[in-house]
């Protein structure tokens, strides 16, 4: 057992109580969530910071000492690294997310340049029996992970938010949706169900006015993909569900086409039936048109609303209304009308009606 000085505890370790004087073993078992301590090897002028566990972002260095979480990472505009199959002291592996999950990176967009290199110290060791020195390795995650986890019945509108491909303007959206439902003093539990562990957008759900958030690796799992996704949001969909609240929005991170499973959970009937609303956002007309066609055709979903980048102006706004016979209204600069609108898609629900008429009289107070 050795004892170090951690300079940085990446967020992916939010639910473990660590603090910067840390125990370490020299046993690494290599399996998704279990927390390393590593050195950083190099320095970056791009894609340089890390996510701390107080939420802030913060540049690292070479020289630093780093806790994160051994895991996996398919991404598009970002990198892309599998598990190890095995480590032991003196290892090398690479940074994969700015929340802290570490694996052997094997591609990389230009944009964020090459990874940081990163050398192995040791597993993390956590001390749960009382007035016992025996340590366990650390790994991820407040609650257990359920497979087949089956969705409880309750009667809350679901508005999901799904995107073309990272980077659409899916935390935008729901930020503006849940900041207008907040104006009319309704609650609202969000979640992020896709994706690789990094808590930046259901924190800034939170600064929206989200009661409560939640994100799959609070379940143990750093990176979710087409084996565990839909069993994910199940549990997460049951979580939130606990207290009431008036609306559950879901963000579907990453893209329609992807490895993260999004795919899974738009195929999974228990879950599709409770959708009130699907929002789709998009980086282009282009885009919307397939991202739509997908929907439409291999999950008989019908989009509420296109946002997103595509609908930055009336050009790319006219082109989605006129060939998808959709609306198209942009989240970030048009609110009130994104709002209305998707009050409108969940309508037929008690909720939904009450929504509509307050953003009538919400409407006329603000003009």
């Amino acid at each position: 057992m050795k004892v170090i000085l951690a300079d940085k505890i990446a967020s992916v370790a939010q639910h473990n109580d660590l603090h910067n004087e840390l125990r370490l073993s020299s046993n690494i078992p290599c399996e998704e969530g279990v927390l390393i301590a590593a050195k950083i090897l190099n320095n970056k002028s791009r894609y340089n910071r890390l996510e701390l566990i107080s939420g802030r972002m913060s540049s690292i260095q070479e020289g630093d000492i780093i806790v994160g979480s051994l895991g996996h990472r398919n991404a598009l505009l970002g990198y892309s690294g599998s598990l190890p199959n095995q480590l032991e002291v003196g290892s090398i592996v690479q940074i994969l997310n700015m929340g802290g999950v570490m694996g052997i990176c094997k591609s990389y967009n230009p944009d964020v340049g090459p990874p940081f290199d990163c050398e192995v110290i040791g597993s993390v060791l956590s001390f749960p029996y009382l007035g016992e020195r025996v340590g366990i390795t650390s790994r991820v995650g407040l609650y257990p992970y359920q497979d087949n986890t089956e969705i409880k019945k309750y009667n809350i509108p679901v508005i999901v938010i799904a995107g073309t491909c990272m980077d659409s303007g899916k935390t935008v959206a729901a930020c503006s949706l849940i900041s207008r439902l907040r104006q009319m003093n309704l609650s609202v539990n969000a979640c992020k169900a896709t994706g690789i562990s990094l808590r930046r957008d259901i924190l800034a759900m939170e600064d929206a006015g989200a009661s409560r958030t939640m994100i799959f690796s609070d379940f143990g799992v750093v990176s979710t993909s087409a084996h565990n996704a839909s069993s994910l949001t199940k549990l997460l969909l049951n979580h939130l569900s606990e207290d009431s609240p008036d609306i559950i929005v879901i963000e579907l991170g990453d893209g329609l086409m992807g490895s993260y499973g999004v795919e899974s959970i738009l195929k999974d009937k228990a879950i599709k039936n409770i959708f009130s609303s699907v929002i789709l956002c998009a980086n282009d007309p282009v885009a919307a048109w397939g991202g739509t066609k997908l929907l439409r055709e291999n999950y008989n979903i019908e989009p509420s609303i296109i946002t997103g980048p595509a609908t930055d102006n009336t050009a790319g706004s006219e082109i989605i209304n006129k060939s998808l016979n959709l609306r198209a209204i942009n989240a970030l600069s048009d609110g009130q009308n994104f709002g209305i609108a998707a009050a409108e898609s969940i309508k037929s629900t008690s909720i939904g009606q009450y929504i509509a008429v307050s953003y009538t009289h919400l409407r006329a107070h603000e003009t």
